[in-house]
This record gives structure tokens, sequence and C-alpha cells, in this order.
């Protein structure tokens, strides 16, 4: 009778646990990855047969026309493209995007993994992560991917450039 409820509490705690990722509700869905937008967006079918674009969360990978655009679509496309994934997350963002981590069969963290090779920037205005804080601080002193450049422009500055031209 110990054993189960010792065995029921553990497994409480472990759902109620975040894993790094505060913002995030899991939710997790699988789906065969069909399209590859960009470094951070791509679009999963589901056994369902519903097709759901999913906007990585936490990060922000250069605009396709930035340097290290293309490298980071392709680096996504080479991680996940006709492979199946697994998605965590439930927030929608603006365009309607499902905001998620992305994980291949072994469980490697896509989100994670781009800023870990210098392909992308931990998203401040939508992340505390201290991964993500520690993983872009290690590729930038290491002068991995974009952080070869010191005149760099984040996604999102270059976004509002162009928008307000």
């Amino acid at each position: 009778m110990r054993l189960k409820y010792y065995t029921l509490l553990f497994l409480f705690l472990i759902s109620c646990s975040d894993s790094g990722n505060p913002k995030i509700k899991s939710s997790n869905q699988k789906g065969k990855v069909v399209a590859v937008k960009d470094g951070d967006t791509i679009e999963i079918l589901t056994s369902t047969n519903e097709t759901i674009i999913i906007r990585l969360a936490e990060i922000d990978c250069p605009e396709k026309k930035q340097p290290f655009g293309q490298k980071a679509k392709q680096f996504t496309s080479d991680f996940c493209f006709g492979k199946f994934v697994e998605i965590i997350g439930n927030k929608k963002d603006r365009y309607g995007r499902t905001l998620a981590f992305v994980f291949d069969e072994y469980r490697n963290n896509l989100n994670e993994i781009l800023v870990n090779n210098g392909l992308a920037w931990q998203y401040v205005a939508h992340s505390k992560s201290e991964i993500l804080k520690k993983l872009e601080k290690e590729a930038r002193n290491a002068k991995l991917g974009l952080w070869i450049d010191e005149n760099l422009t984040p996604p999102w500055q270059w976004r509002k450039i162009r928008i307000n031209r």
C-alpha cells in the first residue's frame, strides 16, 4: 500500500515538473514534419491528417534574408524534415501558429540545439529559460554560427526595421 502511495506521489510530482520551460503547459502531439518554412517554423501532419504550423518556442532564428538565415533553415530541415517529432506546447502566437518545443525520436530538443549551434537567439522577450541562456552564452563564447559576426542584428529588430520602411 505504501509503495503504491509513493509511486502515485512520484508520478504526480513528475507531471507537475516544468522541465525548465515555465510558460509551456504540456500538451503533447506527434506528427510528421511536412514543411520547413524557416529555421524556427515547421509544419507537421498529425495522425488525424491535421496540419499544424509550429513556431519554435522561446527562440528566434535569423530571417531567411539575414546572414545565417538559410543555414538555420537547412539545419532545421536536416534535423526533422520527413521525420516524426513530438511537440510540447499549446499556446498560439498572433499568427495562429502553435508555440512549442520540438523533439525528435531520441528526445533531442530542436529549440535548444539551434541555440547551442549558434543558429538562434534565446528570444528573451518570451523566454526566461536558464538553459537557453546558458546555451546562447556558450555559443557566443565559442563564436559558433552567427556569433562569428560582431555586427549582428537580432531578427526581432530586423523585422521591425523592415516593417517601418
